[in-house]
Formats: structure tokens, C-alpha cells, sequence
């Protein structure tokens, strides 16, 4: 078996990824839309859009029974990904690449398969369209073509998810609206003069939450905490969900102790609202603050300082669990 090569824009690949929020929605008509008539219109068992990260290729859509994960040495969409033309094997039994794969030697025993680089506007190339089948099969010039016009439909939903700056469970911006917008945040307070403090969150125990009550329980608690944080921030303060159970804050013209007192009211506010037993669950976060060096500072190590100041809270508390 050869395992797919690491393409050498990597990193700034991931990164556009991460950015673009198709990692942080957890389904998509659209999609659905489209593998449902691939499938319908090449006749195969498994028509899937994909998405591959840095260690997993991740199902963002399926038609026919599909596994929610590969990991990315045995996916065939890794390969998928490393060049601008679809990939296409007739029989996998017959190809070196393939022919001892696991997916391919034991069960589901793939024979066929079809995929379609889809790629953000920026040219990265972050996953697929693929077609399955567990009998060998040809693929003619015009499935050639019908396949890369879903292809470009499937990359045109890519184009209006990564155009999106809300996040659509809690209406708080998203990763990319957080970083289209910071850096202009960051001139206007260098300009004024004015400071500027980031506050980075991340809800305790969320998986917890998950794994006891469900997903719809967890869903209900990150829309419960971004209510939290419009009550207790002001309308000029820059409110995150990053993806996950991470949130950000961005006090415009507060320094850190200002942002302090504020992070102070927020946790009475959770611990009001959990009083109130309204849920199975209760609220409870870490946060870290870090306030803009205008004269030292870039963005990511600001970001990471901040981080870094969350994470030893969340270990310290854990400890005294």
C-alpha cells in the first residue's frame, strides 16, 4: 500500500481549512443534494463529499453506508488531493497503490473508486467527491465531465460556507469573521491609541455534557453560554465561537483589568443561570486574558498568550476536581 504524500503547501493548506468552517458544520443540504444524485446518477453503492484534515479524512456527506472518519494513510481521497485532476481507478486490486490497502483487501473490499479534488478560493485543495463501488468498474469521458460539474457545485457550497462569518448554532461570529475583522480592530486601536484585550474561553466538562445528555443537550448549552456573553459584554465588544466549545471576546479599548472585571461578571452571570436548574447540566468555562503589546506584539503569539492562560486555568482546575 502507498500512503498519500503530504502536499508541501501543508500548512497553509490546513490552515485555509480551518478557516474556511466547513470543519465546524455538522451537516449540509446542499451536500446531501449532491451525493444523493451522484449516486442516483452513476448507479454506485457510496457517494460521498469529504473533507481531509491533517490526520483524518472526515464525512461531510454520504449517500450509501460510509464510516464518519478514515484515517488519512489508507483514505483514497488523501491521494485525491494532490493534484488538480480527478482520480480514477477501475479496479483497485489492479493498482500497487491500492491493491493491499485495508479498505481495499478486507471489508467494505473497495474495487472502484472516483474522485474529484474540490478546492477553496484561494486554490487549496482541502477534499472530494468521490464514487464507490465494491465491483470493478469503467469511467468514460462524459462521467468524467457529469462528475467534475458536481464537483464544481460542491465547491461553489465551499465558496458560500468560507464566505459565512456567523456561526449558525449561536449567531456569534465564526473563526473566519474573527479574522477578518481583527486585524482592522487592531489598526483602529493603534491608531486611537486605545488598548485592546482578548479574552479566550473554553467551556469545562462540555464532552461530559455530550456524552451524558447528547448532542442536542451540548448545542443547547454553547447557545446558552453565547446568550451569557451578549448579556454581559457590551454591543462594541467582538464575540467568537471559534468552533467546538471555544469562545473569544475581543474588549475594544479595555485593558486587562478592565477585561478582568468584565470575565468577573460573566462567570456570575453562568453562575446565576445555573442556579436556576433549567437544564440536566450546568455552565462552567476557563478563560485567560491578554492584552495587545502595540509596541511588541503579533497576532499569534497574542492569540497563543491568551490561550496558554485559558489552558492553566483548566488545569488547575482540574487538579482541584
Amino acid at each position: 500500500m502507498k500512503a498519500p504524500a503530504t502536499p508541501e503547501n501543508e500548512t497553509e493548506r490546513l490552515n485555509s481549512l480551518r478557516e474556511s468552517g466547513l470543519l465546524e458544520i455538522d451537516s449540509s443540504p446542499a451536500f446531501d443534494r449532491l451525493t444523493r444524485l451522484a449516486k442516483r446518477f452513476f448507479q454506485v453503492p457510496l457517494a460521498m463529499v469529504n473533507l481531509i484534515d491533517e490526520h483524518s479524512l472526515i464525512v461531510k456527506s454520504a449517500d450509501g453506508q460510509a464510516p464518519s472518519a478514515v484515517p488519512r494513510n489508507i483514505s483514497f481521497c488523501g491521494h485525491t488531493i494532490l493534484t488538480e485532476a480527478p482520480l480514477v481507478v477501475g479496479d483497485m486490486l489492479q493498482d500497487d497503490r491500492f491493491a493491499d490497502n485495508p479498505l481495499v483487501a478486507g471489508e467494505p473490499r473497495v474495487r472502484f473508486y472516483a474522485g474529484f479534488p474540490l478546492r477553496l478560493r484561494d486554490g487549496a485543495s482541502v477534499g472530494s467527491l468521490c464514487l464507490i463501488d465494491y465491483a470493478p468498474r469503467e469511467f468514460s469521458a462524459s462521467d468524467l465531465a457529469v462528475l467534475g460539474d458536481l464537483g464544481a457545485l460542491a465547491e461553489d457550497e465551499f465558496a458560500a460556507i468560507s464566505a459565512a462569518t456567523t456561526d449558525e448554532l449561536t449567531g456569534l461570529f465564526n473563526r473566519r469573521g474573527f479574522n477578518q475583522l481583527v486585524r482592522f480592530t487592531l489598526s483602529v486601536a493603534r491608531r486611537r491609541a486605545e488598548p485592546l484585550t482578548l479574552g479566550w474561553l473554553d467551556l469545562d466538562r462540555f464532552k461530559e455534557i455530550n456524552d451524558r445528555y447528547g448532542h442536542e443537550e451540548g448545542d443547547k448549552a454553547l447557545k446558552a453560554m453565547a446568550q451569557l456573553m451578549r448579556a454581559s459584554f457590551r454591543e462594541a465588544d467582538l464575540l467568537v465561537r471559534f468552533g467546538g466549545d471555544e469562545f473569544a471576546v475581543l474588549f475594544a479599548d479595555t485593558d486587562e483589568q478592565g477585561a478582568w472585571i468584565a470575565m468577573q461578571y460573566l462567570a456570575e452571570q453562568v453562575e446565576s443561570y445555573n442556579a436556576r436548574k433549567l437544564h440536566p447540566w450546568s455552565l462552567h468555562f476557563s478563560w485567560g486574558l491578554s492584552e495587545f503589546d502595540h509596541n511588541g506584539n503579533d497576532l499569534q503569539q497574542w492569540l497563543k498568550d491568551a490561550d496558554e492562560k485559558m489552558y492553566a486555568m483548566k488545569q488547575q482546575r482540574q487538579r482541584a476536581r
